[in-house]
């Protein structure tokens, strides 16, 4: 009962505070309509393509303007990455305006907010009733790296200036947030924080190693020549690529120390008689197992947004060693291989530390 009532108030706090962003400046005007009419005589069908301009009469349904009816237009120029192709009744995300006294409207995107709000009720729920008071931690930890990341380290990115030595040092106030905040100030904690910082020293050393000399410039990530046109050629593409690797791979060596921690305290908890050996040999023993399937899950998450390529590749029997070498493909390989690596040298580290920290002479 204790964990539905928790799991109830963090759902309630997360929709106030969502309720609260839309209803504030951050919104920058922006508000949910509902699409009245749609008007599709100027626009022109060309395969699976629009292009053209779709006449709209949208209602705006919250905020100060709620009620009002605008009409705007919604441009089409035929790239299916970026537009949307709207009909009557759709919620849609519109943005206010006043231009010579008169208000108008921007269709933005359709109205996909609060679908999101239900995946995080759904994960929030999951997390409190299983995990109790160690899920509400773990919902605060994830809403704290991504004030940090959204609010601190993208903006400290455009400077341009030692940004890879930046973000380790975020990685490691966020690892020392994450790990004492689930396991508080413990030997478990001690054990899985002094974990992770071996994985950090491993992937930053193996980054600049093979990121040099494969010659990687960076410019694989997406909208990176955006990127540089908006910032005058002031931001280092190739630094920024070495953080999204250490970035996806320092997620993963915190999962392993902790999962390696929790291991070692288990079994001394229900076996204290057991000696520091055969504390690592435990360990040693779980996390065999434990990294033959997070290495095969990296590969999985990391080859799951690029199916698409990996599609025309084989439509037009691409050989093997050219798919290898091509830019875009080796960035992602090696993105790969260093979260592996991490793992493999994590694990054992971490055993090792938790019995030297639990089996103290």
């Amino acid at each position: 009962m204790k964990r539905v009532l928790l799991a109830f108030i963090t759902i309630l706090c997360i929709f106030t505070g969502y309720r609260a962003i839309i209803h504030s400046n951050y919104s920058k005007n922006e508000f949910k309509g509902k699409v009245l009419n749609v008007n599709n005589e100027q626009v022109i069908t060309a395969g699976v393509s629009n292009l053209g301009e779709q006449k709209l009469i949208v209602q705006i349904k919250n905020g100060p303007y709620k009620n009002l009816e605008i009409h705007t237009d919604n441009f089409l120029s035929g790239a299916l990455e970026y537009d949307e192709f709207y009909k009557k009744g759709d919620n849609i995300l519109i943005g206010v305006y006043e231009k010579n006294g008169e208000l108008k409207g921007k269709a933005i995107s359709l109205y996909r907010i609060e679908s999101i709000l239900v995946l995080i009720s759904i994960l929030s729920t999951s997390l409190i009733i299983y995990a109790g008071i160690i899920g509400v931690k773990s919902i605060v930890s994830f809403m704290a790296s991504l004030l940090v990341i959204w609010k601190f380290l993208i903006p400290a990115l455009k400077g341009g200036n030692n940004i890879f030595l930046l973000t380790i040092l975020v990685l490691i106030a966020l690892s020392t947030i994450i790990i004492f905040l689930v396991a508080g100030f413990t030997k478990k904690g001690w054990a899985a924080f002094l974990g992770t910082l071996s994985g950090f020293s491993i992937i930053t050393f193996l980054t600049f190693l093979f990121g040099d000399m494969m010659n990687l410039d960076g410019m694989n990530q997406p909208f990176a020549q955006s990127i540089l046109l908006t910032t005058n050629l002031n931001v280092n593409l190739l630094q920024i690529f070495y953080i999204t690797i250490a970035l996806g791979a320092s997620g993963a060596a915190m999962d392993i120390a902790m999962d390696m921690a929790a291991t070692v305290e288990e079994v001394y908890k229900n076996a204290n008689h057991l000696s520091r050996k055969e504390l690592i040999k435990s360990g040693f023993n779980v996390g065999q197992v434990v990294i033959g399937t997070m290495t095969t899950t990296l590969l999985l998450a990391y080859s799951g947004g690029y199916l698409t390529l990996l599609m025309i590749f084989l439509q037009r029997n691409v050989s093997l060693s050219t798919m290898l070498n091509i830019k875009i493909v080796s960035a992602e390989i090696v993105k790969i291989l260093i979260g592996s690596i991490s793992l493999v040298v994590v694990a054992p580290l971490t055993a090792i530390i938790s019995a030297y920290i639990y089996k103290k002479k």
